[in-house]
């Protein structure tokens, strides 16, 4: 499944996948949808948490199902055919199942806001990122990696090797970090391997936009020379409300002082499209979510005394 706005640059827009789960709509981006069928018959998979509906293997590839209804505490329907929603990202595949698909919608990231500081009352808005306002009617956007994260441990942040990575000296250990992620689960893990890496000075944030407020308001009281001693790098998500990473990796590097600070982008969607966009705005690097030891080892590397 292809996309135009993928071919696009820091446009800060996205298309959205609306599908339904019971009554409520929620919604991914399509970047991470390769593929929506009618449902199929799945094996159970022994002992696996009740989310886990089973595996199954279209075209020679076994893929997991998450049943959403589940997830979400919501009956599914009986009187009607479902939908996988089989989707790719953070170097996995995996089908979520849903009551529907509604169509795309086309938005721009500032229409999406950050969700209500609620939790655990079985709407999703524990496991939101965000909420969109659509034609007048709300969908809430899931948290999709920490979905499959709570089920499989295995899929969030891999650390293997970094207990390998020399720690941050002093000098850089003291360098200002920012993080921009959504993810309330994946932003705490990454500025905690970053703190467990030697960096005592990590700012993060939930938004690009939040991210870009505070980063430029050091172009007027910095010049290109001493821009790195206030900031030292940028760790950004590319999925956020308000302003994507990708704009902000943009906005960043039009500006002829802040254009020196390296920029990371850090996304579940990293792909061989993806790497062309995120050069194509100006980012220094590039990572899957997984890989956190390789973004540490090029953080050294960009940052070094």
């Amino acid at each position: 499944m292809e996309s135009k706005i993928l071919l696009e640059s820091g446009t800060n827009e996205l298309e959205l996948l609306e599908f339904t789960v019971g009554n409520n709509s929620y919604g991914i981006n399509i970047a991470k949808v390769s593929e929506i069928m009618t449902d199929q018959q799945v094996t159970p998979v022994p002992n696996g948490p009740e989310e886990i509906e089973g595996v199954f293997i279209p075209r020679d590839k076994l893929i997991s199902v998450i049943d959403l209804h589940k997830v979400l505490h919501t009956p599914r329907p009986e009187t009607k055919k479902t939908i996988f929603i089989v989707c790719q990202f953070n170097q996995m595949v995996v089908a979520f199942h849903v009551s529907g698909v509604k169509g795309f919608q086309r938005i721009s990231w500032t229409d999406i806001v950050e969700p209500p500081a609620v939790s655990g009352n079985g709407d999703g808005m524990g496991i939101s990122t965000g909420v969109a306002k659509v034609n007048g009617k709300i969908i809430m956007i899931l948290d999709f990696e920490k979905i499959v994260s709570d089920l499989n441990r295995s899929s969030g942040i891999d650390i293997t090797g970094l207990d390998q990575v020399e720690k941050a000296s002093i000098n850089a250990g003291n360098k200002r970090i920012i993080v921009a992620d959504d993810s309330p689960f994946l932003n705490k893990m990454i500025t905690s391997t970053l703190a467990d890496t030697g960096f005592k000075n990590v700012v993060s944030f939930q938004n690009g936009e939040d991210a870009w407020d505070y980063v430029s308001t050091f172009k007027n009281k910095c010049t290109a020379d001493d821009i790195n001693d206030n900031i030292a790098c940028v760790i950004s998500d590319i999925e956020m409300p308000k302003m994507d990473g990708h704009r902000l990796t943009k906005l960043i590097k039009d500006d002829p002082v802040l254009r020196h600070i390296p920029v990371i982008l850090f996304s579940s969607l990293i792909d061989e499209q993806m790497i062309a966009k995120c050069k194509a705005v100006g980012a220094d690097a590039q990572f899957s979510k997984p890989q956190i030891t390789e973004l540490i080892k090029t953080l050294l590397k960009l940052i070094s005394d």
